[in-house]
């Protein structure tokens, strides 16, 4: 098994991490280890995961349409219905 040796350590973070593995009731050495580890447990997640804008731009797709913007707008007004129901107001 390796050793790891850290120099240069700022005083204030060695403080948290002593004070964090005494909650935890790890020396600092085991301490360091289950950092070490635990991120790289999550960032080995996080590369699997997709981001919302990914899913998102699965989701939405493409489609080709011969017609041209002016054809399809054209389209779209006359598909639609003018409702009678508010004509009384609410």
């Amino acid at each position: 098994m390796a050793n790891l040796q850290i120099k240069g350590i700022d005083d204030g973070l060695y403080a948290q991490i002593k004070e964090l593995a005494a909650t935890e009731h790890r020396s600092v050495s085991q301490q360091v280890l289950s950092l070490i580890k635990a991120y790289l447990a999550k960032k080995e997640c996080m590369a699997i995961t997709r981001t919302p804008a990914e899913v998102l731009l699965d989701l939405a797709g493409s489609w080709e349409d011969t017609r041209t913007a002016e054809e399809i707008v054209t389209k779209l007004r006359h598909a639609r219905k003018n409702s009678r129901k508010l004509t009384k107001g609410f």
